[in-house]
């Protein structure tokens, strides 16, 4: 039988099954009798036609032998319409990872020096995973989704999933690598009684000094301006079973919110598990038990019970009063206004002049100028 003398090079892809099956039913053999010649087993053959299995060199020889169609043609067919097949597959997956990478606010990371500018799809993606260090979107579902970052967040205030990763992200790249001790509890509690002490400091000087507290007791401390959607105040985490991290977003820009976030995250880190990843909305809605468990440690340690109890029986909730009464117990008196407020005992307008407002000064919230000392013996805001 003589050989054929072209080569194959068509600008459309047939599956070779169907040529295979047009070649027998030319020749009126079945596939039994084909597989036969081939020396090949029928179940082989079935799977070439179904597209289930490939030609490969060897067959495409054995092909050539018994049908009389050049082996590169075989070859060629089968080469064209695997490289179909994939092209149409990376269409649907591009599309679908350009939908992945649209959940992410690429934007935010170019403008905060995480990513270079970035044009097209493929360099959007590329730079979306090395800032999550990782090396495909499987793999960022594995480690963001399917892992144990089994975080609590209140139902009140949902952040969207992409932004939250991406923010949490944001904090896990300050800590790499960051000059931490090992976590010692002891030492983490008697930083917190000096940090309590630092909150009458302006912001600017005192975020420093906090941080390094932290540090030296195995709690990396971030601050990190919030992204959009992600409705939170702070997150608790442990980075490795010997380093703790805090991580606060000072997105409602006073002092008072920064500072029992701090506590409460802190609380989290002293009295709960090291699986969790606690995420804290800082509102009013309904929260986890475990939220609950951290708002009375971090009320309780920046003001105790009975020294508040009795600062509340007296009902003279002024300028002058609440400045004495927080210079008395060694604290900023935002942070009692602020308790004040959130238990109703003071309209949210009232006594604000003592709260230090917030601006980000580069890559740290910094206080917007002193706090007002007004002392007048009347309510005000």
């Amino acid at each position: 039988m003589a050989r054929a003398a072209y080569r194959y090079d068509p600008d459309y892809s047939v599956p070779p099954g169907w040529v295979l099956e047009e070649h027998l039913e030319a020749w009126e053999m079945s596939r039994a009798e084909f597989a036969r010649r081939c020396g090949r087993s029928p179940k082989l053959i079935s799977e070439i036609v179904a597209g289930k299995a490939p030609i490969e060199p060897k067959t495409a020889l054995q092909f050539e032998k018994v049908l009389g169609m050049d082996a590169s043609v075989w070859l060629g067919i089968e080469t064209h319409y695997r490289l179909y097949m994939e092209r149409e597959a990376q269409k649907a997956s591009d599309a679908e990872r350009e939908e992945w990478a649209k959940r992410f606010p690429l934007d935010e990371l170019v403008k905060r020096g995480y990513v270079d500018k970035e044009h097209s799809l493929t360099e959007s993606l590329s730079a979306i995973l090395s800032f999550f260090g990782v090396a495909s979107t499987d793999a960022w579902e594995e480690k963001w989704k399917n892992t144990a970052v089994a975080y609590r967040h209140s139902p009140s205030f949902e952040s969207e999933e992409a932004a939250l990763a991406t923010w949490l992200r944001m904090g896990e790249i300050e800590a790499e690598g960051a000059d931490c001790a090992d976590y010692n509890a002891p030492t983490f509690r008697r930083a917190l009684k000096r940090i309590r002490r630092l909150t009458e400091n302006p912001l600017g000087e005192t975020i420093p000094e906090v941080k390094r507290l932290c540090q030296e007791s195995g709690v990396f401390l971030a601050i990190v301006k919030p992204l959009p959607k992600t409705a939170l105040s702070g997150v608790s985490r442990w980075l490795t079973p010997r380093k703790a991290m805090i991580q606060l977003s000072a997105r409602h820009m006073s002092d008072d919110h920064l500072w029992f976030s701090l506590f409460h995250e802190a609380a989290h880190i002293l009295i709960h598990g090291k699986r969790d990843i606690f995420v804290h909305s800082g509102g009013k809605g309904e929260v986890s038990q475990a939220d609950a468990e951290a708002d009375v440690w971090a009320r309780d340690f920046l003001i105790p019970k009975r020294d508040w109890v009795s600062f509340v029986d007296s009902a003279t909730f002024t300028y002058g009063e609440v400045a004495k009464f927080a210079e008395e117990q060694g604290i900023a008196p935002s942070i009692v206004v602020g308790r004040l407020q959130y238990e109703g005992l003071v309209p949210w307008s009232s006594l604000n002049g003592l709260k230090a407002r917030l601006r980000w000064g580069g890559e740290q919230p910094m206080s917007d100028g002193v706090r007002k000392a007004r002392m007048a013996e009347e309510d005000g805001g």
